[in-house]
């Protein structure tokens, strides 16, 4: 019996009279990780999750049709989501599509599993650059938290990146350098650029306190893992949590928090898979619902005392939505440099031009991670390729040879700043399939980001060729490339300024606290699953603290 089927089987009946300590809306990385950290500490906790269990038999990375069936069985955009557990958008007003899946692990289910910790300058962007807003914590105050989750998690790396503080490093060796990754550390050694291991939440080796099998290395990391290689709450959290006693919610659409007469949240009210709207009910809630889903759900639960939305006297409920513009440079060699096989996932990383020198134009920088150029199907398409660089029509065999096993490509994460026009609010006429008004998203990146992204190509292109690459292409642009959702219920010590304090509580509604990306003032240029589950523990233990009358969360 695998992980997935006795975490099923362990699962609770929620009945609508059961009161629980604490009631949590998301079971992605940042919900598991709160729901097992508060069942260890013995408190009573329900999650609620509008999707279901992944369904592993629609894992295809080890079936030829792996490539044909990707949007099929593990669609990232929610709206083109068959099975109708995620919750639909308006995106016609942003440039960027916000991608996501909605289920038991949540994105982590079709992330590359790039595993980056926040450098100690994204905490302090306003103190270092004079823009946007400190974090109210530093690297130091979270570095213990990172160690924590990335043993959790079942985090491969190697400590020692000369970028970060010195500390302890994930708890597994690095997934194997392939020829594409030994050529770009050799040619950044005589550029004099940095480069390091690529660290990422894939197992290279058996794992056993995450449930975790090794990684068998097929390039095909993004949808799904036959091999549970992946670290994916599904498989990381839940099938202890709910051995302890944690109440998983399912095919549960939340649509309201609650609130009392007093002013403090009381629990969620949610529509099930059948139609029927339920309650779930608890002394605290935590949304864990992402940048999208959790501004939504405040902006759906406005009442007489909060009439534009709950905890959002600020006004900034919505405001602030980063989405983190991708960039991507693809090398292509003479001879086969072991691209359709490795981890996807990322082979190196760099950061060498990430710090903020003003003599580029702009403020903050850009981190790179190496990917393999994986199948042959992935070779035909826009992206990362670009759709100028199509290869049909006469000469598609050479030029499908000539990709295939022959390329790599740098993903450029752009930090995006923070700006109020960016947003998630309720769209004025469209609905869902309740009645309630869809999310809107209005989004446009930054004359800053654009200078940062057109600095970083023009470097990566220099990487490429450096590394002997024949081709060095700039893959274009792409509206659906938007796996990152910040800022859109910003923390903040100023409740006039702000949605939460440093520990993810409102200022204006103290039981209720938000756990996941939406509370960054920053977007950094990483990665952010290692620091929303970093930052997630890190206010969960300060919960747990003040709930058991040791301390205080203030």
């Amino acid at each position: 019996m695998d992980t997935q089927t006795s975490a099923q089987q362990a699962a609770r009946e929620h009945h609508d009279d059961d009161h629980y300590d604490v009631v949590i809306v998301g079971a992605g990385p940042s919900g598991a990780v709160t729901a097992k950290r508060l069942v260890e500490a013995g408190f009573r906790v329900a999650v609620v999750e509008q999707g279901d269990w992944p369904d592993y038999s629609k894992a295809r990375a080890n079936f030829p049709d792996y490539e044909l069936t990707l949007d099929r069985h593990w669609p990232w955009n929610p709206n083109r989501d068959v099975e109708g557990h995620g919750f639909e958008f308006d995106d016609s007003a942003s440039t960027l599509t916000p991608l996501m899946w909605n289920g038991v692990g949540g994105s982590a289910l079709v992330w590359a599993a790039q595993w980056q910790r926040n450098l100690p300058s994204d905490f302090r962007v306003r103190t270092l650059d004079g823009v946007a807003d400190d974090w109210q914590l530093t690297y130091e105050d979270l570095e213990p938290f990172y160690v924590r989750v990335e043993r959790d998690f079942g985090v491969s790396g190697l400590a020692g990146d000369p970028m970060f503080p010195a500390g302890d490093g994930p708890p597994m060796p690095p997934v194997p350098i392939r020829e594409h990754g030994r050529r770009i550390a050799k040619a950044h050694n005589e550029l004099g650029w940095h480069w390091w291991p690529g660290t990422n939440a894939i197992a290279s080796r058996h794992y056993e306190h995450a449930n975790l099998k090794a990684c068998t290395q097929r390039a095909a990391c993004m949808r799904g893992c036959p091999e549970r290689a992946k670290s994916s709450p599904d498989i990381t959290h839940w099938p202890q949590s709910l051995a302890k006693g944690v109440t998983l919610i399912l095919r549960a659409q939340v649509r309201r928090v609650l609130m009392s007469s007093q002013g403090l949240a009381e629990g969620v009210m949610y529509t099930d898979e059948h139609g029927v709207d339920r309650s779930v009910r608890g002394d605290v809630v935590v949304l864990a619902a992402n940048g999208i889903g959790t501004p939504r759900l405040l902006l759906l639960s406005a009442d007489a005392r909060h009439p534009d939305g709950l905890a959002n006297g600020s006004g900034q409920v919505g405001r602030r939505l980063m989405m983190h513009p991708l960039g991507q440079v693809i090398g292509v060699w003479d001879d086969p440099v072991g691209t359709t096989h490795g981890v996807h996932g990322q082979q190196l990383h760099s950061l060498e031009f990430y710090e903020t020198d003003e003599s580029r134009g702009f403020v903050r920088g850009a981190k790179w991670g190496l990917l393999p150029s994986s199948g042959p199907l992935t070779q035909t398409r826009s992206y990362p390729w670009g759709s100028e660089n199509a290869i049909w029509g006469p000469g598609f065999q050479d030029a499908l040879r000539g990709r295939l096993g022959h390329s790599a490509w740098w993903a450029i994460i752009c930090e995006d700043l923070p700006e109020d026009h960016n947003r998630v609010s309720l769209h004025t006429e469209k609905r869902d399939r309740f009645g309630d008004p869809l999310a809107s998203i209005e989004y446009k990146t930054s004359d800053n980001s654009d200078r940062m992204l057109e600095f970083h190509l023009d470097r990566a292109v220099e990487s490429m060729q450096a590394a002997g690459a024949r081709q060095a292409i700039r893959g274009s642009w792409i509206k659906e490339s938007a796996f990152h959702h910040l800022g859109t219920a910003v923390m903040g010590a100023d409740p006039a300024t702000s949605v939460v304090d440093g520990w993810g509580r409102a200022h204006e509604v103290p039981n209720l606290f938000i756990f996941d990306g939406s509370v960054w003032p920053t977007s950094a240029g990483m990665n952010p699953t290692a620091t929303i589950a970093a930052l997630a523990l890190r206010n969960t233990e300060a919960m747990i603290a003040a709930r058991s009358g040791q301390v205080t969360a203030s």
